[in-house]
């Protein structure tokens, strides 16, 4: 039991070791580009936020606090963290990082509005 309890161990010690290694070094962008789509209308826009810009959606208010990718790979996977608030209940719909590449990994969930993030904007763009 004593061993197999120290194989654990070591075994999730490698693992948190190997996952430091692959960590990948991100830059962080001026902003970024966010899709919206309301599910009545079908209407899809693309918009582009500042870090710190907030905008309304509807009755959502749509906060981007930061976006980031990956150094030297613009087309990376880019990764934004998002607050958005219904201003007429005053609740907080969502709070915390979407993932580009997987949109629905860490979603809004609205039975209207969604939004999700495309990519960041750099000096670049």
């Amino acid at each position: 039991m004593i061993r197999a309890a120290g194989a654990f161990l070591a075994l999730s010690l490698a693992l948190a070791g190997m996952a430091e290694a692959q960590a990948v070094r991100t830059s962080t962008g001026m902003g970024a580009v966010l899709r919206t789509l309301d599910k009545v209308s079908g209407e899809v826009i693309d918009v582009e936020m500042a870090s710190g810009q907030t905008m309304a959606y509807g009755p959502l208010q749509v906060t981007l606090h930061e976006c980031r990718f990956p150094s030297g790979n613009l087309s990376g996977d880019a990764f934004g963290l998002i607050q958005v608030v219904d201003a007429r209940a005053v609740e907080e719909l969502f709070a915390g990082w979407m993932v580009a590449s997987s949109p629905g990994l860490n979603a809004l969930e609205h039975r209207r509005y969604d939004v999700w993030l495309l990519r960041c904007i750099t000096a670049e763009d």
